[in-house]
């Protein structure tokens, strides 16, 4: 029996009630108490998708603004926040720069669109790997890559290569429901989790975890150091991706006959490469090298270098595009639900309810006496059963890594504090289970390709060698390189 979405709503809202209803805690402000229960809130509405996500923004917007603006503030209880300065919390997160990088990514992903640059760059890497079905994997696995270092977005990388490989397995005349296409498609979605890890402009919520670590610490991770800390997890899980999706998935056919020729005319059919093209490719490139040299070479900051380049694709005659075209192609609501998860985060480490749930649960349950591999395994283990309940990994993020901030704030740390809450970061993409674990998987999922049990197939064991990984890298690894 399918339950109406709208007592979802009304239990979200009920919760918040209770929770702001209840005797006020020792030691937890009454602010932070109802920033708990607009958490609770929002967790309802974000597991049970009851209202879209844009939703959920405005109500939390209006929730912070109305409630938090009314409680007394935790410095001078005697004072109220004051419904304007509720709002001012609320709105903090537009304030962020990480917003202002999501934002460039996302003019970036629509210049790829209009200019259909990464759909030639697919099709060329396709063309050069070969044709045997295992060669295609690897292909796959390859573009995904060399997509995320350019393509800011996991959902507008699956856009691009999922409509290439449904074109490859009608090339082998075979349905779009067959063995090739589960294979094919899984692949490129568990790859695209896999490097939505270790670059840091891949996905949103490694901007929303960047944000909270920056305001919590007063440091940064720029995008070379990103890399450095991930990029080795995420060499070996594409190698454990590549055999374990040629083991556990098998497609009808091993070869595609004349495959060279069919996805050369694919490629062909684009025609020669556009004066426009070319300007991007000049600007992807050097958005590459001033990214991968943040702090390095120059002072210039990851959102910075993105503002300037999507100014130079927005410059007459110099440029790409134009305001008009780009302007549709933006996903405006969803950097309104980025924003606003910013603002919750902070406004549950501004009023100290992070940290009165931090206490009350983990402290409480003795975590921080445990050696901090213990506590690792622990709060990655937690990461990966909660990210059941979400669709989105930016919400995860919301949610949980102010948690960790808290936590780690209350110990006695020997260990390096921002890297701890980093590597939960890196967990909270471990999208690889079920199609509702990431957007990514769900657009795929969408074409019918293949079922729950085909990706849960190879992600359950992709989930726990991560997990394993984890852990070694936690105890060796990460602390050469300074990240513990």
């Amino acid at each position: 029996m399918k339950i109406n979405k709208n007592y979802f709503v009304i239990l979200a809202f009920v919760v918040f009630l209770i929770i702001i209803l209840l005797p006020n805690p020792e030691g937890l402000p009454v602010a932070g108490q109802i920033a708990l229960g607009i958490l609770a809130l929002a967790v309802i509405l974000w597991m049970t998708e009851a209202v879209s996500y844009t939703v959920s923004a405005a109500i939390i917007l209006t929730l912070i603004a109305v409630f938090i603006g009314l409680a007394p503030t935790v410095e001078d209880p005697s004072q109220i926040y004051s419904t304007g300065g509720g709002l001012k919390l609320a709105l903090s997160g537009f304030s962020s720069s990480a917003v202002g990088l999501v934002a460039g990514a996302t003019f970036i992903a629509a210049a790829m669109e209009i200019t259909g640059l990464h759909k030639r760059l697919a099709l060329f890497i396709m063309s050069r790997v070969g044709t045997k079905t295992n060669s295609l994997v690897f292909g796959t696995i390859l573009v995904s890559i060399v997509l995320a270092l350019f393509v800011p977005s996991a959902t507008a990388r699956a856009g691009t290569i999922i409509p290439i490989l449904l074109g490859i397995v009608a090339a082998f005349k075979l349905a779009k429901t067959s063995r090739l296409a589960a294979l094919l498609l899984v692949t490129a979605v568990q790859a695209i989790s896999i490097w939505n890890i270790s670059i840091k402009t891949s996905a949103a919520q490694n901007m929303v975890g960047l944000g909270f670590i920056e305001q919590a610490f007063d440091t940064t991770v720029t995008w070379g150091q990103w890399l450095l800390y991930a990029g080795p997890w995420s060499i070996l899980m594409s190698i454990v991706l590549y055999f374990l999706m040629v083991k556990l998935i098998k497609p009808e056919v091993s070869e595609l006959e004349n495959g060279k020729e069919i996805i050369g005319k694919q490629l062909k059919d684009l025609g020669k490469i556009t004066l426009k093209e070319w300007k991007l490719i000049v600007i992807s490139l050097l958005l590459l090298a001033f990214w991968s040299t943040e702090g390095v070479l120059h002072p210039l900051d990851s959102t910075t270098i993105t503002i300037i380049a999507v100014t130079a694709m927005l410059m007459p005659k110099i440029g790409i595009y134009s305001w008009k075209e780009v302007e549709s192609k933006i996903p405006w609501g969803t950097l309104v639900v980025f924003a606003l998860g910013i603002s919750l985060g902070s406004v549950l480490l501004e009023t100290q309810g992070a940290a009165w749930l931090s206490d009350n649960t983990f402290s409480a349950l003795g975590l921080t006496n445990q050696p901090l591999i213990v506590i690792i395994m622990i709060l990655s283990l937690f990461n990966i059963i909660i990210h059941l309940g979400f669709a989105s990994a930016t919400s995860l993020a919301s949610a949980f890594i102010p948690i960790v901030i808290a936590l780690v704030a209350s110990m006695e740390t020997t260990f390096n504090g921002p890297g701890l809450v980093l590597i939960q970061q890196f967990v909270i993409s471990f999208g690889f289970l079920l199609p509702v674990s990431a957007p990514q998987n769900m657009l795929a999922y969408g074409t019918g390709a293949f079922t729950t049990k085909d990706m849960l197939k190879p992600g359950l064991p992709i989930t726990i060698i991560g997990f394993i990984l984890i852990v070694v890298f936690s105890m060796t690894y990460w602390q050469w390189v300074g990240l513990l």
